[in-house]
């Protein structure tokens, strides 16, 4: 069952939590999207910044604006950018406090699942954008295996625990996006996946990192110390570590593009 609960508050977890996963996929995104030069964006659940400062640092926008309803977040994202290209302010996905047709494109990064409503969270990103601007977003395919913990959720799972899913799961689906974006007027629509692979030097870095999010945490928390440490040790045995000692594995994502209509 869904559960609207999991709210992002801590920038500096998120960025350890979520941060490197969330730009390693962006690369891949803004790659994708090949944005000329010179635009107006806005970046909308833009949490703490990080995909906020890919835009920047990839893209040579003339403005970024970051939106996002976390005060926590937003304080994180202004303090770590130094370009003075970015500006944010505290807002909701579904009732943006823009006119319309004011920007060149418009960007979710990891957000079309936390929003209550896609269908209008979409809907409001192609009311700001002029005719022939671009609406992207990407998200990890939640119920398809892709979020990079969910090898943990789904020991969760097994040991009879609930694992908490963001309001809007099965938006992250490839066939729901493309339903989201046509579904808005939105023409020359595309999507595609999006794999990438992260590090830990050891298992116990691994844990530590996952164990932060605000989807998981409060379930280990809750949990007798025994069955927490039973949870820990079926996670580990199903993440070999390489003779480094390392643990690698993947994530996928979804990523869909659209152009507003001129």
């Amino acid at each position: 069952m869904a559960d609207p609960q999991i709210k992002f508050e801590d920038g500096a977890s998120y960025e350890r939590m979520m941060g490197v996963w969330s730009r390693l996929a962006g690369e891949v995104f803004l790659d994708w999207l090949k944005l000329p030069s010179g635009l107006r964006v806005i970046d909308i659940g833009c949490g703490n910044g990080a995909f906020t400062e890919l835009l920047v640092e990839r893209c040579a926008p003339a403005e970024v604006l970051g939106i996002d309803p976390s005060p926590g977040q937003l304080a994180f994202a202004l303090e770590r950018h130094k370009a003075n290209v970015a500006r944010f302010q505290q807002g909701d996905a579904m009732a943006l406090p823009f006119g319309e047709k004011q920007f060149d494109v418009a960007t979710m990064a990891l957000v079309i699942f936390f929003v209550p409503d896609p269908v209008k969270g979409v809907a409001e990103m192609a009311r700001v954008v002029r005719p022939g601007g671009t609406i992207a977003a990407y998200a990890w395919d939640m119920l398809g295996g892709g979020f990079p913990w969910n090898k943990i959720q789904v020991e969760m799972r097994a040991m009879g625990q609930k694992t908490p899913l963001p309001p809007s799961a099965s938006a992250s689906r490839l066939e729901a996006l493309i339903e989201l974006w046509a579904g808005a007027g939105l023409e020359a629509v595309e999507t595609r996946e999006i794999t990438v692979e992260r590090s830990f030097p050891d298992f116990d870095v691994f844990w530590a990192t996952a164990t932060l999010g605000p989807s998981i945490a409060p379930t280990i928390a809750a949990m007798p110390p025994a069955d927490a440490e039973l949870l820990k040790s079926r996670v580990r045995a199903k993440l070999p570590p390489d003779s480094a000692g390392r643990i690698t594995y993947s994530s996928r994502a979804n990523a869909v593009k659209g152009r507003v209509p001129k």
